[in-house]
């Protein structure tokens, strides 16, 4: 997955005015036309100043309209959109205005590029001299916080002569969609877990085990004893005699990724959601089991399942995986957490490691989820991750220093012990069992998955 391939592409378009007519008054028009009001003071003795006010203003007017005559023409006016990086979730990026002068004057160019708040707070607004028969660029920052497609609408702008008596008024169609992907510098931090993942699948190799397994090895003349359906009918007609064939303990295993998009992943940890902070910590796991030789299927799942993907390999499956994540949204209801479950039981019928991110509800009751994760573990290796609530540990912590501060502490260590019970349920049932926190979330599944590989969990 190469980074120029999700930089957006280049947009360019020749200006039109803005309305029928697109022309205003420069600043200098309303400076010579204000000391043309000088000419009443003496008016009040003499009326014939008035005579003189009136040449001056005509001047002005004409003054104005020689200097809109020697603008260029709306269509030579010609306005490029370039993107620098690849947008992706809180990372700055810079984008980059290209104005193209063909008229034979410099122009003094105010620009306005409308971008959504997602983008940015405020829209951006540029000023630029560009010289006859040339080009200058001029550029600003955008911080996305909402993946999916985001709709930059046109360029709007201003040009004037250096006479400054006259000015256009245009705009550029350079709309475009977007695509905002997860967190991507986080992704590119984890390479550093690659090495590790490849001394891992190095010495997997390096030790092969003949057994139950299902892969492919090689072949032999049958042996008394080898099952009947391990017999290789094709090179038994070739040779004329009996071949077995030998299989070996997959080495290239199923990893799945469970995310919940439900009302309690809306929450937010800064400016991110814990979504987002899940469908990062997804893409940077994907990335090194990818690398790892296994395959990784995504499920993204609230009320319905919101998106669905096979496991498979290559750097084509883990764009596939990349452009689901981007579309993953957070829904305010509560998810359908069995839904999930018999969905993934469908799909997956051998054994394969199920990352399962999501959060527990703050009630007295067995949480869905809980049930949902158990079914699971009956035919996978699971490790079940759920958001910690940071501020309600800190708040589990506090000294209180009078009754409403000791009802909250006490309140907080209830829903953190009852948080530890259920997690701790699904550990004595077998799986592997966190809670970990928003910040660390990604660093934490990939230490995790790469520990089961090393013990050959999966």
């Amino acid at each position: 997955m190469k980074p120029k391939v999700l930089i957006p592409p280049p947009v360019a378009a020749e200006c039109r005015a803005v309305a029928h007519l697109g022309v205003g008054f420069g600043r200098r028009f309303f400076f010579l036309s204000l000391l043309g009001l000088l000419w009443a003071i003496p008016a009040f003795w003499d009326h014939r100043f008035l005579l003189v006010m009136a040449a001056w203003d005509f001047c002005a007017i004409v003054a104005w309209v020689a200097d809109l005559l020697r603008l260029p023409r709306p269509s030579q006016v010609k306005v490029t959109r370039n993107w620098s990086g690849t947008p992706s979730l809180s990372n700055d990026t810079d984008i980059i205005l290209v104005l193209e002068n063909g008229g034979s004057l410099d122009l003094h160019c105010r620009l306005m590029d409308d971008v959504p708040a997602t983008l940015r707070k405020s829209p951006p607004e540029i000023e630029l001299t560009v010289p006859g028969k040339g080009s200058a660029s001029s550029g600003y920052a955008v911080r996305p916080l909402q993946r999916g497609n985001n709709r930059l609408g046109p360029v709007y702008l201003r040009y004037q002569s250096g006479a400054r008596f006259a000015e256009r008024w245009v705009v550029a169609n350079v709309e475009q969609s977007v695509r905002i992907f997860p967190d991507l510098e986080e992704a590119r931090k984890q390479n550093l877990y690659l090495t590790r993942a490849r001394q891992i699948e190095l010495e997997m190799r390096l030790v092969r085990q003949r057994g139950t397994g299902r892969e492919f090895e090689s072949l032999r003349e049958y042996r008394e004893g080898d099952e009947f359906r391990n017999i290789c009918w094709t090179a038994t007609a070739r040779r004329g005699k009996y071949v077995s064939k030998i299989h070996q303990v997959e080495r290239s295993q199923a990893v799945w990724l469970v995310l919940d998009a439900g009302r309690l992943l809306r929450a937010k940890v800064g400016e991110l959601s814990k979504l987002d902070m899940s469908v990062n910590a997804a893409l940077s796991l994907a990335q090194i089991a990818l690398h790892s030789g296994d395959r990784v299927g995504l499920l993204v799942y609230g009320r319905k399942i919101q998106q669905r993907i096979a496991p498979n390999r290559g750097l084509p499956h883990l764009r596939t995986i990349l452009e689901s994540l981007a579309d993953a949204r957070e829904e305010a209801a509560e998810a359908d957490h069995l839904l999930a479950a018999s969905v993934l039981l469908q799909m997956q019928k051998q054994r394969s490691m199920v990352l399962w991110i999501t959060d527990l509800a703050d009630t007295s009751m067995t949480p869905e989820v809980i049930e949902s994760a158990s079914q699971v573990l009956s035919k996978h290796l699971l490790l079940f991750t759920v958001m910690a609530q940071t501020d309600l540990t800190a708040m589990a912590e506090v000294i209180p220093n009078d009754g409403k501060e000791l009802f909250e502490m006490v309140a907080a260590q209830e829903i953190v012990q009852r948080r530890e019970i259920l997690l701790t349920r699904v550990a004595t049932k077998g799986a592997l069992a966190l809670e970990v926190a928003p910040g660390k979330l990604a660093t934490t599944l990939v230490n995790q998955y790469l520990q089961a590989k090393e013990r050959n969990l999966i």
